[in-house]
């Protein structure tokens, strides 16, 4: 998820009963729920670095606790007195763990089990951004001071806000789990159907980040991906989606996917999609292209690696994309 959601549920643990523990819970949950991201330094090393290291030993059953110690150690230097170091520190392991926990809900996923395995986790039913968490996460953590203002003004006690934050926990949890349900049933969708004459080899639905009944879907057969757009609530017509057809394999294709930046990139994405587009110039080269379908279509592709192939196979340059990242080397 996004670092909004994490900073929001840090706050809403503390609210919900563990401000009551430590004193310092509230700066500890905040850091807490936030600090398995510390790998974002590693996008400062470009996309590539990113997707190889972004919710890995981090996010993992191995390093969640040791990144735990840190908003703990922050917090003994801001109280700038003793503290209960054991309270303080499962304080912060619970607000850490609820990081890779709501991350593995989305289609990106974590390596739990890094640095053993290399493996990603992922349910694919939340998108990371999310307008329905957001909004009771938020209201959750604006209404005491809100209900403050106004109950000053006529006289009357104000809320502290508790029952509140565990209603929006809750809900988060409900949610997730009606997300999962509803993520099954497009799968099931997407699987029931014969495409191209075919039954589909693979299928993955992804959500949306704010109608919950609206998935994008993909489909995978011998030659083809097709991509749709199907709507739970509405019959899924599959003679509706877009193919794509699989080009033939290519000594490009192979020199390409030769190279460190594309071994990488294909140790991470999914759902690749190979895309083969002749040049001008030089005569005879060919940019090759592996798109990962998870994070977008063609057309908008926001997860890609990307290479120049000359005439005889050699690869002049290649580069990985992610989001608004690039990172090309030529040779």
């Amino acid at each position: 998820m996004d670092n909004i959601t994490h900073t929001l549920t840090g706050l809403a643990l503390s609210r919900a009963g563990f401000n009551r523990v430590v004193p310092q819970a509230t700066l500890i949950l905040l850091l807490a729920a936030n600090a398995p991201d510390i790998d974002v330094v590693t996008a400062l090393g470009g996309s590539l670095s990113y997707l190889n290291w972004h919710r890995d030993v981090t996010h993992s059953v191995v390093g969640v606790p040791l990144v735990a110690m840190l908003p703990v150690l922050i917090a003994r230097l801001v109280a700038r007195r003793p503290i209960s170091w054991l309270a303080c520190y499962l304080v912060s392991l619970a607000g850490a763990a609820t990081n890779p926990l709501l991350d593995w809900t989305n289609a990106y996923g974590v390596r739990l089990l890094a640095p053993f395995s290399r493996e990603w986790f992922q349910g694919g039913f939340t998108h990371i951004f999310d307008v329905w968490i957001w909004t009771v996460l938020g209201l959750a953590f604006v209404w005491p001071p809100l209900s403050r203002l106004v109950m000053s003004e006529i006289g009357a006690k104000a809320t502290p806000g508790r029952g509140l934050a565990i209603f929006a926990l809750c809900f988060v949890a409900a949610y997730n789990a009606g997300r999962y349900t509803m993520h099954e049933r497009a799968v099931a969708v997407l699987d029931s159907r014969i495409y191209a004459g075919a039954a589909p080899l693979r299928v993955a639905a992804f959500p949306g980040a704010f109608n919950p009944f609206r998935w994008s879907g993909i489909v995978e057969g011998e030659s083809f991906w097709s991509i749709h757009e199907l709507n739970l609530l509405e019959e899924f017509d599959s003679t509706q989606g877009k193919t794509l057809y699989k080009p033939e394999p290519s000594p490009a294709m192979e020199a390409a996917r030769r190279t460190p930046e594309f071994q990488q990139f294909l140790q991470f994405a999914q759902y690749v999609y190979w895309r083969l587009t002749p040049l001008d110039a030089p005569e005879g080269a060919q940019r090759v292209e592996a798109i990962d379908l998870r994070f977008g279509p063609p057309w908008a592709a926001r997860s890609v690696a990307t290479a120049v192939v000359l005439a005889g196979e050699r690869v002049e340059s290649e580069g990985v994309r992610f989001g608004a990242g690039d990172q090309r080397r030529r040779r």
